[in-house]
């Protein structure tokens, strides 16, 4: 190489490397404090696009989950005044039972009336006052709820329940007209009562495979998330090893070249030697 002035090649061509091994330590830097091997699109643009596609997507998973919940709650709600509801009814029969039998007197059987006519009206005050927040679930009145329990936009990602359909209240049971003032009239009303009982058992069976299904939902959407997780991981997450070493390499790089471009520089001073003092 010929000796020179005015341009240091030797010079030039070491602070391009120092330049490059300075970026390469400053982007392994970046990624160890950020835990992420992209953090710009300039770091792997077709990754990035990967990447945040996949985030809509875990995203989009964790919400449908937390409606899949929401919806089990609105169900255990429901479940839990029919439940109530039920013991109402069987308490019912016990004393239709007990007034059917003539091991009792009028004064009695009248005291048992009483009791039967309180239970009448809670089963009415129950299937009223069960509600999600503002809607009715035991009465009747209730509305058709359609939960998104999946992260797309099709059917198979929702699931409906037609709480209209469910309707408790003492008429719909058939026990409006339960009387145990007599011994004909009590016997009389286990019939109603049973078919209250029956009418009661069928949309709790119904209501229970539906908590069943969502309690599968919710597992089935933390496997997904988990999937889908692990897919975005692999694209983004940095490899704190891997990062590691480069950033030492690079720190290493650094000085060797700091060094030799110290040395590069002092070139030019040696042409003034030729030209003596």
């Amino acid at each position: 190489m010929a000796l020179t002035i005015l341009n240091n090649l030797a010079s030039l061509n070491t602070k391009r490397h120092l330049e490059e091994s300075s970026d390469k330590f400053a982007q392994a830097a970046e990624r160890l404090s950020t835990g992420r091997r992209i953090n710009k699109s300039g770091d792997d643009a077709a990754g990035l696009s990967i990447s945040t596609t996949i985030e809509g997507q875990v995203r989009s998973i964790q919400q449908a989950k937390r409606n899949a919940q929401d919806a089990l709650s609105l169900m255990q709600v429901a479940e839990g005044g029919m439940n109530d509801i039920n013991n109402l009814v069987i308490r019912l029969r016990e004393l239709a039972i007990q007034a059917a039998s003539d091991n009792i007197g009028d004064a009695e059987r009248n005291m048992v009336q009483f009791e039967v006519d309180q239970l009448k009206q809670e089963i009415d005050r129950l299937s009223e006052s069960t509600r999600f927040f503002d809607t009715s679930l035991l009465n009747g009145q209730g509305r058709d709820f359609v939960f998104q329990i999946g992260p797309d936009n099709d059917e198979n990602n929702r699931l409906e329940y037609d709480a209209s359909k469910l309707d408790l209240s003492l008429s719909a049971l058939g026990l409006s007209g339960v009387d145990v003032s007599s011994v004909s009239s009590a016997r009389s009303s286990l019939e109603s009562i049973d078919e209250s009982m029956t009418a009661i058992a069928e949309p709790r069976a119904q209501l229970g495979a539906l908590q069943t299904r969502l309690n599968s939902i919710s597992t089935s959407l933390s496997v997904y998330e988990e999937n889908m997780t692990a897919a975005k991981s692999r694209i983004v997450d940095a490899d704190i090893a891997k990062e590691s070493a480069e950033l030492v390499k690079a720190q290493v790089l650094q000085k060797a070249g700091v060094a030799v471009l110290a040395q590069a520089n002092m070139a030019p001073a040696l042409a003034l030697k030729l030209l003596g003092d």
